[in-house]
Parts: C-alpha cells; sequence; structure tokens
C-alpha cells in the first residue's frame, strides 16, 4: 500500500459532510488505522510504501524503506478531526510531527528520509515542496481554531490550496 492511498480516510469523512452515508466515515477510520500502522518505524516515519504478509501483517520492503514526509495521513487525521471531534486524532498528529522533528528537522529545514526503520536513518538532504505547502498545514490546522479554513465552506484540492464551496455547487 502507498501511503497516498492515506488521503482516502479523510476523503470518506469529508463525504459524510454532504450526504454520504455514515458507513462512510466507519470505513475510514478503520483505513487510518493501516496508515498510522506505516509509522510503526524506528523513526516514527512512514515508509513510501508497505506490504502486507500472508497474515496481514505489515512489513517494509529495503527499497521503501524512506520517507519523503508525505501529507496524506495527516491530511487525513485533520478531516477526521474536524468531522468527529475525536481527541486522538490530535494526538496522533501530534506523534507524527514529533517524529519529523525529531528525525528530519535539519539546522535549514527538513529533510527526506532513507532507511528510517533503521537505528541510525540517513538524511537525503532535500526537502520535498509539499511538506511545506501540505504537511505541515494540515498539522497546523488540525490544532487551528474550526472558524479557519471551516470544512463545510471550502474544499481543499491536491495540493492542500482551500477553495470556497459555493452553495449551488451541490445537490444533496
Amino acid at each position: 500500500m502507498d501511503h497516498l492511498v492515506c488521503f482516502l480516510p479523510g476523503s470518506l469523512a469529508l463525504g459524510t459532510l454532504h450526504g454520504c452515508p455514515s458507513w462512510h466515515l466507519d470505513l475510514g477510520e478503520e483505513i487510518i488505522r493501516t496508515c498510522l500502522e506505516m509509522y510503526h518505524t524506528k523513526s516514527g516515519l512512514a515508509p513510501e510504501i508497505i506490504k502486507f504478509d500472508s497474515t496481514s501483517r505489515l512489513y517494509i520492503s529495503r527499497p521503501d524503506e524512506f520517507s519523503l514526509l508525505r501529507p496524506e495521513t495527516v491530511e487525513s487525521l485533520f478531516i477526521l478531526w474536524r468531522v468527529t471531534r475525536k481527541p486522538k486524532y490530535q494526538a496522533w498528529a501530534w506523534d507524527i510531527f514529533s517524529s519529523i522533528e525529531r528525525s528530519a528537522k535539519t539546522p535549514n529545514g527538513y529533510s527526506s528520509m532513507n532507511r528510517i526503520n533503521n537505528d541510525s536513518p540517513i538524511r537525503k538532504g532535500d526537502m520535498e515542496s509539499f511538506f511545506l505547502a501540505e504537511t505541515l498545514k494540515y498539522l497546523y490546522l488540525i490544532n487551528a481554531p474550526d472558524d479557519i479554513i471551516p470544512l463545510q465552506r471550502y474544499v481543499f484540492n491536491t495540493e492542500a490550496h482551500p477553495f470556497p464551496i459555493k452553495p449551488s455547487d451541490f445537490t444533496a
């Protein structure tokens, strides 16, 4: 499973604000647990890809043992927090932020990481633009007041830019 898939729990939860059945939220809350399992590495950072063995346990292949500090999981945590108000989503986001601070922070910013499940992860020396534009934005918003970009009035595009929803855009 690619880390990119972890946008889905938030999308499912968001749909319930706009008329989708409640089981979408239930499914989103189940999927986010798998996304969070990706962060159970020695560095606390998620790999780009995880695989499942024959007993459905997760494992990381050596070529996939790197982190680009992607936003998809924290995006979903933000949306799930706003939709459910369950504090666990804020706590999980804080754990991810703490791991980023501990493992990926450099004197000049943050670095993508190699060998994230090793006792000594290796900084790649680059920082993807989406880390600032998306990952940190969602980590901020999960603790911001709800009147900052309310989900009933705005939708985020794939680059985390908020766009206003016109009431005529929806037919329930």
